[in-house]
This record gives C-alpha cells, structure tokens and sequence, in this order.
C-alpha cells in the first residue's frame, strides 16, 4: 500500500475565486445549490430545440405508423424521465460533483484525461450541431442554399454559423445558472411555437393534400396516416416499428442520463427528485414538439411540393411560421447548445485545473463554432447521438457500480484513489471491453442501435465489478476512508463560513413584487395572443391559406412583446 501522501495529492480541490466559480473539482456548497424552477427551464431548454424540427420529420422520412409514434414515444421518453430521476439525480445530489470529477477520484486522472478528451469532442460536435440548426435558419434571411452535406458549400453560411457561434459561447461562458435563466425564458415560447405550428399545418393537409376545407380534430388520424406517419418509407425500405422507437426516445440522450453526463447540471438540485423535471423536456420537447414538427414537415412538403430529404429545421419552420419561424430555430439551437459547450468546457477544464472555467469554455466554444461550419454531425445526427451514448455508456455503468453496489457487495468504494493508482486498470479495461461488446453486437446485426443500452450496461458493471475485486476493491483502506472523509468535513466547514459571510439581505419593495407580477402576466397573455391566431387558422375553413398568411405576419409582434416582458420579469426576480 503507497503512503498518504499519495492519497493526499489525489485530494486536492481548486477552487476559483472569481464570480464564474462554478465548484469543478469539488463538491458543490450547500449555499449554491437551485430550486426547481431551474431544472424545469433548463430541461425544457435544452430538450424543446432546433433538433426536435430534424427528429419529429425524420420519423415521417422513417416511415413510421400513427400509432407507434404515439404510443411508442410516451414509452422512451417515460424510461429516460426515469432513468434520470433514479440513476443520474441521486448520484448527483448524493456526490455534489460533475461526472469528471467523480471520475477522477473513482477512475484516477489518467482514466480521467483519457474519457473527458473523448467526452469533451462528443460534446463539441453535437454542440455544432445545434448551432448547424440554428444557422439553417438565419441562412433563409441571406437567400443561402440549404446545407445538405458533410462539409459547407456557401461562404456566407460559414459567417452565420461563426456569428450564431459567438452568441452561444457568451451565454455558456457564464455558467449553469445563466443557461438555466436563459432557457427558462425561451422554453415556453419555443413549446408554445412547436404547437403553434402542428394546428396551423395540420388543415394544410386537408386543404393541399385532400382540396377540401379542414373540418376539425376528426380529420387527424385519417390525415396523420395519409401524409404524415404513414407507415412507409418513400424508398421502401424496412419501417421502424414500434419498439424502435421507443428505445430511440430513451436512448436519444443516453450520454446525458444513462451516461452521467448532467451530473454537471444535476449536483446543483437542492433534491434528488429533481430529476423529474426531465419530463418538461422529454414530454414537452422530446412528445409534443416531435409530433407537431411531423405535421410541420409534412405540411412543407405539400406546400413545397418537396421531399423531406430537401428541407432541414430553417425550411420546414419558416414555412408553418414564417420569419418567427426562422427566430424559433435560431432560439431552440442556442438552448440546445449552451449546456452543451458548457458540459464540453467542465471536460477539458478538469484536465487543465489551474485554468478558469471561464476561459476553457471559451476556446471550446470557439472550436465548437468552427465544428458548426462543417454540418457532418448535422447531416447525420440521429447516428451521431445513438453512438455517442454507446461510448460513453460503459463509464456510467462503472460509476452506477462504484456508487450503489460495491457497499452491498463488501467492496470498498474509491478504493483505486485510496491505493494511489493514477489509473483505474479494472475501468480502463470496462470501457473498452463495453464499447467494443456494443460495436460486434451491432455489427453482426444481433440487435439494433438503438437496444444495445441495457445489455452494454451490464456487460460492462459485471466486467468492472469483478475486475475491481481482483485488483484491490476487496481491502477494507481504513487510514484512506478517514482521512478522505476528514478532508469532506473541512472543506464543508470552508463553505459554510463563506456562506454566512455572502448572506446579504435582499428583501425586494413591494413595488417591485407587483411589477414582476404584472411583467408575468403580460408575457403569459403574449404567448396566449400566439395561441389564439393559431386557433382562427385552424378553424378557418376555406379562408385557410388567407388567415395562414395573415398568421405568419402576426405573430412575430406578441413574440417579440414576449422576450421584453419575460426577460424583465426574470431580471427582476432574479434580484429578489
């Protein structure tokens, strides 16, 4: 066994001292952590966004029935609100660190420096992919060709994505909190457009595809099964059924809950049922947004008189929504990609702590712009997102075990930091083992993509656990536990005092109480203004395509009223 010292320069905590300390190498303070408001704005944030208009019409371009989109969907998405609530809010709230730290300390930094290198470039890229979204719409404004390859083809496109980039960087730079009050803002107008957009195209299929005047809800089905989820592809080829689905909306976002990846956002939740509020975005986001952006797709395909393979999240938004329309994309794929770039930044961040925060984010933001320029991950996201999760899936698998079942099974946890390995064999060893598990079953056609989460967990928990065992997980480090828990309690009575000494009364007029009511109220009534124009489209009858137009250039004013009112009403509570 390696003396202490060892054990103790495997317990150093950076702290920053500027206002952007986000506690990136230690647990977060109980001062610092958010209530529930944050994570239901964050998750709707982040999940009701640009990609929603790319996934809801891949699933007409899949050739999926009615049915199964309905039903199928509310099945995936349930697992991932419980995958979330159950495995990644405990260990976040239990842990109070971000999955990179936690890593460190189960897995040693030379695991460490390894995965978040690897995690840092997942991130980036998919971060690029949702500025990729977001340029596609403001490419519409500047008459720039749709981006359909790997790789762009229009200069001026280059531009949009640098400049649409920039603007993303500046909001993650700041950190979660400013994401999450940034998303908060944006998620009820986004949900509020994605429904907007589903009843006004809806009637376009009856009145485009059928030439007759829409009669109501009644007609959705027949519709729906027409020209939206048809259960065929338009080349032939195999539809997805009604378990692929399913498993797609659970494993979407594998690297974010299966995989550990928002511990980053999770170690912040006052509680461990926090991890509900992930169904404001799986049902809202990852349900009704993929839905009413089917109806939108198909919608602009008879009004373009096109095919999905030509339209991408700009084109199908403008045409149900007009320039608001182009504004949702441009807003869905900063929400999107804030907490991306900021997750990417905690990566790197961790393997250069003397660093800030801050500035790490920074240079991985400007990376990830340049990544936008080059739509590759765009043009093939849903791949993209599927084996993501399967890389990183393993790691979460060796935490979930190192957390909950080594005590059950008499195996000590951390015991690889308490040895003093600066590299985790027994995970080294999971990881690749569970990754390349996952690639011969799929290659050999044995299951899906998009089923190889379960048994690629497991694979990779029984691997890790045995592997541990044998390699010293079994000895009791008695010296190391105490020492390490000593450090916990000191850092704990660091914090509390900072606390007492950043308690500063805030106690807002009641002046300020009535406006923030009243700023709320107004931007309620703008989003209901929204809903309502929408609502005369839908029951225009044979004036449709006049009040349709009428519609486009309406709502981009109550949108607008919206953002002043609701960015104010934050600003202000936000000082309460």
């Amino acid at each position: 066994m390696n003396s202490n010292n060892s054990v103790k320069d495997s317990m150093v905590y950076h702290v920053e001292s500027s206002q952007l300390n986000e506690y990136e190498q230690e647990r977060v303070p109980q001062h610092k952590l958010l209530g529930w408001r944050h994570f239901a704005g964050a998750y709707a944030g982040e999940h009701v966004a640009g990609t929603e208009f790319i996934i809801g019409a891949a699933f007409v371009a899949w050739g999926a029935s009615t049915y199964d989109v309905l039903v199928g969907l509310i099945i995936g998405n349930l697992m991932a609100v419980l995958t979330w609530a159950l495995i990644t809010a405990p260990i976040s709230v239990q842990s109070r660190l971000t999955l990179y730290e936690y890593l460190r300390r189960v897995a040693g930094p030379g695991f460490n420096k390894i995965y978040n290198l690897v995690s840092a470039v997942l991130f980036c890229a998919l971060g690029g992919a949702m500025i990729t979204v977001s340029a596609s719409a403001v490419r519409i404004l500047f008459d720039v060709p749709a981006q359909t390859l790997w790789y762009p083809t229009s200069l001026a496109f280059v531009g949009v994505a640098l400049l649409v980039g920039v603007i993303v960087v500046a909001v993650a730079v700041l950190g979660f909190k400013k994401c999450a009050q940034f998303a908060t803002v944006c998620s009820p107008w986004l949900l509020v457009m994605f429904i907007a957009g589903g009843m006004v195209s809806l009637p376009g299929l009856s009145v485009l595809g059928e030439g007759q005047s829409f009669s109501g809800f009644a007609q959705f089905w027949p519709l729906a099964e027409k020209y939206i989820w048809t259960g065929s592809t338009p080349d032939g080829s195999a539809s997805l059924t009604f378990w692929q689905i399913a498993a797609f909306a659970w494993v979407c976002n594998l690297a974010m809950h299966g995989s550990l990846g928002d511990m980053a956002i999770l170690r912040f939740a006052k509680r461990q049922s926090y991890g509900y509020f992930s169904a404001f975005g799986m049902f809202f986001g990852h349900y009704i947004a993929w839905i009413c952006a089917g109806i939108m797709g198909a919608g602009a395909m008879l009004a373009l008189n096109t095919s999905m393979a030509n339209l991408d999240a700009g084109g199908i938004a403008y045409a149900a929504l007009g320039l608001s329309g182009i504004l949702a994309v441009i807003i869905a794929g900063w929400t999107t990609s804030n907490p991306t770039i900021y997750r990417a930044g905690l990566a790197i961040q961790s393997l250069v702590p003397n660093k800030s925060r801050a500035l790490i984010t920074t240079w991985v933001g400007i990376v990830t712009a340049i990544i936008a320029c080059f739509p590759f991950v765009f043009t093939r996201l849903l791949d993209f997102v599927g084996y993501m999760g399967l890389l990183l899936a393993p790691v979460g698998a060796i935490i979930v075990s190192e957390h909950w079942l080594f005590a059950k099974l008499g195996l000590t946890r951390l015991w690889s930091m308490y040895k003093g390995n600066s590299l985790n064999k027994a995970a080294l060893i999971s990881w690749i083992a569970g990754v390349a598990f996952a690639i011969v079953i799929e290659q050999s056609g044995l299951l899906h993509l998009f089923f190889l989460f379960i048994p690629t967990y497991l694979f990779s928990m029984l691997l890790y656990i045995v592997l541990a065992a044998k390699m010293g997980a079994k000895q009791p480090y008695v010296q190391e536990v105490a020492l390490y828990k000593a450090k916990l309690a000191e850092r704990k009575a660091m914090h509390q005092a900072a606390a007492q000494a950043e308690q500063v009364a805030k106690q807002p007029s009641q002046a300020s109480h009535i406006l923030q009511h009243v700023l709320g109220v107004l931007a309620v009534l703008a989003l209901a203004s929204i809903v309502y124009s929408a609502l005369q489209v839908w029951l225009a009858g044979e004036g449709y395509l006049m009040e349709l137009a009428q519609f486009k250039t309406f709502i981009i004013y109550p949108s607008l009223f919206y953002f002043i009112f609701a960015t104010a009403w934050i600003s202000l509570k936000d000082k309460g």
